[in-house]
Parts: C-alpha cells; sequence; structure tokens
C-alpha cells in the first residue's frame, strides 16, 4: 500500500455543511495545475528513482498501481472524511465491500452472526465460502434486540454483521443494543449501511469496527459503475489495509473516478429521492392493491421508533411493498411498468422495480406474507410514478384508487 492510504492524503478535516464537504472533499486542485477535479489517473507500475527507493519504500507516496493512485486516494479521502474513520479500501464491488472484512477477521472457529434478512449474495457467500473455512455461521433475527447478547455467547470468535434495514423487508434493528452486547464479549462488529450511507449514520463513530458501502447504489448515483468501500476504526485499519493488499484487491481507476463525481451531487439527489420514497409510500398505503407497506420512516412503520433513534427520523429512496393479490398478478403487474425499470440494484437516478423471491431464502425469521416488490424511487416526477404503477395494477386486474 502506498504511504496515504486513508485519510492522509487531500482535505479530509474539512469543515461545514454535507454539500460544502462533498463539493470540496477528495479534490486538490493545487497538486493538479488548478483543475478543478483530480485526473484519471490509469496506472499499473510505477518507475522508482534509484535502487534505494525501491528497498525502502516509506518515502514513496505510489508504489503500484494496484495499491493506489491519485484518484483512488482521492476518492478514499472524500469516503474517510464522511465515514470518519481511520482508513479506507476500494475494492470492484458491494459484495467485495461486505467479504473483504469478514475474511480480514475470521478464525478457525469463529461464529459469524449475520441478520435472517440479510442481502442474497451475502447469505451465498456464508453458506458456500466461509462454511468450508469451519466458520459457524448463526443466523439471527434482525428483531432480536439485546436478545443477540445470548447468540455471542460460547464458541469461538464472535463476529457480528449487521445490515440496518434490511434490503428487502426493511426491518430496522436495534443498534445500540447490538453494540453493547458486542462490547460486552470484545465482538468484531461489521454493517452494510448502504441503504441509510453516511449521510444519515456514520457506524465508525457509533462504535461500529467497520462500515461497508455498495459506492455502486448512491455515491455512483448513475447506474453505470461497480465500486464498494470498507472503512475502519483505528484498531482494525492494520488488518483491513493488510487483507487488501493481500488478496490483490482494488477499485478500477474510471470507476474510482466516476463515484467521485457522483458524490458532489449525492445529497442533492438523496434528499429528492428520500422525499419522493416517503410521497410514493404514503399514497401506496392508500390503494387497495398494497396489503402492507414496508418503509421504517413512515411513522407507522415498527422500525420507525429505531429510523428516529439511530438515523435521525430520515430515510432513503429504497423501500417495499406487499401486493394485495397473487404471483401472477404481482408479475403482469410488473411486466406493465414502463417508468420502472426491471432491475437489481438502487440509488441511482431511474426508478427500479423487482419482485423480490426471498421465502427460500429465510430460516429464522420466515416471510409468510403476498408477493414483496421493492421500489427504488428515482428522480422522475412522483405523479408519474404513481400513474405507472396504477396502469400496472390496472393491468393486473387489481383494485386502485385515482
Amino acid at each position: 500500500m502506498n504511504k496515504h492510504d486513508g485519510s492522509s492524503h487531500g482535505k479530509a478535516k474539512l469543515a461545514g455543511g454535507i454539500n460544502t464537504q462533498l463539493s470540496h472533499l477528495g479534490r486538490d486542485p493545487s497538486e493538479f495545475h488548478g483543475f478543478v477535479n483530480p485526473p484519471v489517473v490509469r496506472a499499473s507500475t510505477v518507475c522508482f528513482p534509484d535502487v534505494e527507493s525501491m528497498e525502502d519504500t516509506s518515502e514513496m507516496r505510489f508504489t503500484y498501481g494496484l495499491h493506489g493512485t491519485p484518484t483512488t486516494d482521492a476518492l478514499c479521502s472524500a469516503i474517510d472524511a464522511l465515514e470518519r474513520s481511520a482508513g479506507t479500501v476500494l475494492v470492484p464491488s458491494g459484495l467485495a465491500a461486505v467479504t473483504l472484512p469478514i475474511l480480514a477477521v475470521i478464525e478457525p472457529g469463529a461464529r459469524l452472526l449475520v441478520p435472517d434478512n440479510v442481502y442474497g449474495p451475502t447469505r451465498r457467500f456464508c453458506n458456500e465460502t466461509a462454511a468450508q473455512w469451519g466458520i459457524e455461521v448463526i443466523y439471527y433475527d434482525p428483531l432480536v434486540g439485546a436478545g443477540i447478547a445470548e447468540l455471542m455467547q460460547g464458541g469461538g470468535k464472535p463476529i457480528l454483521f449487521v445490515e440496518a434495514p434490511g434490503s428487502y423487508t426493511f426491518e430496522m434493528p436495534d443498534l445500540s443494543a447490538f453494540l453493547a452486547a458486542a462490547k460486552q464479549v470484545s465482538a468484531v462488529t461489521m454493517i452494510d449501511n448502504t441503504w441509510a450511507t453516511p449521510l444519515l449514520y456514520q457506524p465508525i463513530p457509533a462504535g461500529f469496527d467497520f462500515s461497508i458501502q455498495a459506492g455502486t447504489k448512491y455515491m455512483g448515483g448513475h447506474s453505470d459503475l461497480l465500486i464498494g468501500s470498507i472503512s475502519a476504526n483505528e484498531a482494525f485499519w492494520p488488518a483491513l489495509k493488510d487483507t487488501h493488499r493481500n488478496l490483490g484487491l482494488q477499485a478500477g481507476t474510471e470507476e474510482a473516478y466516476l463515484t467521485l463525481r457522483g458524490l458532489r451531487t449525492m445529497n442533492v439527489r438523496f434528499e429528492r429521492q428520500e422525499r419522493a420514497a416517503l410521497e410514493m409510500a404514503s399514497w401506496l398505503q392508500t390503494q387497495p392493491f398494497v396489503t402492507r407497506v414496508l418503509h421504517p420512516g413512515l411513522p407507522n412503520d415498527p422500525g420507525h421508533a429505531l429510523l428516529k433513534t439511530h438515523f435521525g427520523g430520515r430515510s432513503s429512496g429504497l423501500f417495499g411493498f406487499e401486493l394485495a393479490g397473487s404471483l401472477a398478478q404481482a408479475r403482469i403487474l410488473l411486466n406493465s411498468l414502463t417508468l420502472y425499470g426491471l432491475g437489481y440494484s438502487w440509488g441511482g437516478f431511474e426508478s427500479l422495480a423487482v419482485l423480490a423471491q426471498i421465502s427460500a431464502l429465510r430460516t429464522v425469521r420466515p416471510w409468510d406474507g403476498g408477493p414483496l416488490v421493492r421500489l427504488s424511487i428515482g428522480l422522475e416526477d412522483v405523479a408519474d410514478l404513481q400513474a405507472d404503477l396504477l396502469n400496472g395494477a390496472r393491468a393486473a386486474d387489481l383494485p386502485v384508487n385515482v
């Protein structure tokens, strides 16, 4: 790794409001002939001035493209400032951002606690890869609260993985209770914070050891890149940095540049999508083709109090609803949509819809409701998004209110 990994590069300590920070973090025109944005540095080989510098790289800012470039350093610096972390590394995807911190801390006999509503690929990694290394994977009810302490007792080193909220059914966990229980047994803690982003919640100051982001979503914001970031506290930054280096992982230069560009408008987009999603969710509660809406930002949602506690009552543009109809009708509804893309991911400028098939994934907290539709609300006008859903419901012969 180069000697300026993490928070030591750029304007990491910039003060001011969030929009001011997002406009200025991770860039220093004086370093690049006055140009506003750091350049895209496509690099592999770094030439050293002499053999002595190759033998002792402590004074070299960059040593090899895999270990960082001015472009990746700029993004790490910006994310460090947002996360208030000791260091950040970049990886090629959100899933890699989930798996890397687990790999950084697992040891034979460790017990990995994972929420039952976790992102499907994370569950696949736990079942198919972590299990091969003799790691005991324990799935827990995301609403277990202080009861998580009992699951941490006995056995090997506990590692607590959290997703807040669940990215399909949106249960909001009690993060304070989880952290208190983990502290009692010195468990390693990590959270996939992609739904909230550092705009709503900063896991490291709150007490988590690792904060995970799929930058593909809100940071990038334009559905044209794959990237992930992992930020760590002081205690776990060395392990994260070393594992990142040893696995040979690094995000692409173009992706880092595009993510930096996306950061400049992230809060503006996020606020717009938050408002639109809440308006959509409230409207869906009035529709007879909807059994219930799954959005912790709604005052009547079971997780709303915890959302207020941990995220200040703020929410993002991703939520779900249970359809009052059959699976066949759900397919017709989604196939009839014209404004919503049928695609995975979220946080882009365009709205997306997914028919979530989650029943087979749950082992502790089964899903026994009707068809589940997940919506990612983009930047379109809300009235148009509502009209598109109404047309889809009519095509599926479902009742609507106009």
